[in-house]
């Protein structure tokens, strides 16, 4: 193998939710790109949990997709299993650079590590996490920044913030941009819009949409005190749809109590993946006052269907929207001033629509993946 042509990598995609969240969406739009860019020479293996073996295996038809162990399911014995089996199998066939896609290595791979830190926040925000949470997720960054030959993260914010706060070295540091699959989220059809309402029982209502984890970094409590007196005094209130895990932020039933009961709020859950387009592209805002993000992901897949977003300026949030979205604060007087001038001023929404899908093109999975390819190519001993 000549010393420009990419290693024979193995990817450890086992610790991919069932729900398809941040870590899900990254891990399936670098390994589709990575299947497009096979002429490059990368050479892949993936390890997957074995619900995911035949969605890898149509993605990747040129590459090595192995089942992992049953066990490997359940968080603590794929962590386990991290240590001892994942460096074994990297053995088995003959990696010579492991890709752990989230935030955890091998502390003796037996080759070339590269590990995906997905955001800072554990330590600039740590009051948002629960200790046992917050102490997990420290360690396991400081132990990548030292054993990873190359570590990737999502964004130049998080890369300075590792180098600030923890001396990370930026010479082993490579920014990847996350990707959006433009065809799964796409401005969407008055279709595929009204079917949407139908299914969340929205009738001719309006709405704010709001999708992600329900974690207490992602604020909503704060979006749902601010969204209520936006609208409180309006003739024809738009409601507001919490979509997403369930998450751990108790505040949020809290706020929802102090919710007046001419409102309407929403919480569904988990939306089908088909119905994200209808979603956010129907919605009057996407809001997303978070804060802080590695990425941003939620507010680039509105983007890319035709949503104007509303976010916070935290971290790298306006390396992902720019010009093209609206920027509020976290607390909740100062959302409820920026979201009704927003739902006030129609033509300055379909700026931001415009201005938003048309941003959203600049970041694809196969940008992403060349960065990738790169790491991996310079990670190889």
């Amino acid at each position: 193998m000549t010393a420009g042509r990419p290693p024979r990598v193995l990817i450890d995609a086992t610790s991919v939710p069932a729900d398809r969240g941040g870590v899900g969406r990254y891990v399936d739009g670098l390994l589709g790109a990575l299947g497009k860019v096979t002429g490059s020479g990368v050479d892949l293996a993936v390890v997957s949990l074995r619900t995911d073996q035949e969605r890898y295996a149509r993605m990747l038809p040129g590459a090595e997709v192995i089942p992992a162990p049953a066990a490997v399911a359940h968080r603590p014995a794929r962590l386990a299993w991290e240590q001892t089996g994942l460096p074994m199998l990297a053995q088995q066939v003959g990696a010579q650079v492991l890709h752990s896609p989230f935030y955890t290595c091998p502390l003796r791979a037996g080759c070339p590590v590269t590990v995906t830190l997905h955001d800072a926040t554990f330590f600039t925000e740590p009051e948002h996490y629960d200790k046992s949470r917050r102490t997990f997720f420290r360690s396991a960054i400081k132990t990548s920044l030292r054993r990873a030959s190359r570590v990737i993260v999502p964004s130049k914010a998080t890369r300075d913030e590792l180098i600030r706060l923890l001396d990370a070295d930026p010479t082993r540091i490579d920014v990847a941009y996350h990707g959006v699959d433009h065809a799964a989220f796409h401005a969407p059809s008055d279709e595929e819009k009204a079917r949407v309402r139908a299914r969340l029982g929205l009738g001719s209502s309006s709405y704010v949409a709001f999708l992600g984890a329900k974690e207490p970094r992602k604020n909503v409590p704060n979006l749902i005190r601010g969204w209520a007196r936006a609208v409180a005094d309006r003739a024809d209130p738009p409601a507001l749809v919490v979509a997403g895990g369930q998450g751990h932020d108790d505040d949020i039933d809290r706020a929802v109590a102090e919710v007046p009961s001419h409102l309407r709020l929403l919480r569904p859950g988990y939306l089908r993946y088909a119905d994200l387009p209808g979603f956010l592209g129907g919605a009057l805002v996407a809001a997303y006052p978070s804060y802080g993000e590695g990425f941003g992901l939620p507010i680039l897949e509105a983007m890319a269907c035709a949503a104007p977003v509303l976010t916070t300026p935290r971290l790298s949030l306006p390396e992902v929207g720019g010009d093209a979205v609206a920027y509020t604060s976290e607390d909740p007087d100062q959302i409820a001033t920026d979201l009704a001038a927003l739902l006030d001023d129609e033509s300055r929404r379909l700026a931001l629509a415009k201005a938003g899908f048309d941003r959203a093109k600049e970041f694809t999975w196969e940008s992403s993946a060349e960065v990738h390819i790169a790491a991996w190519t310079r990670a190889r001993s």
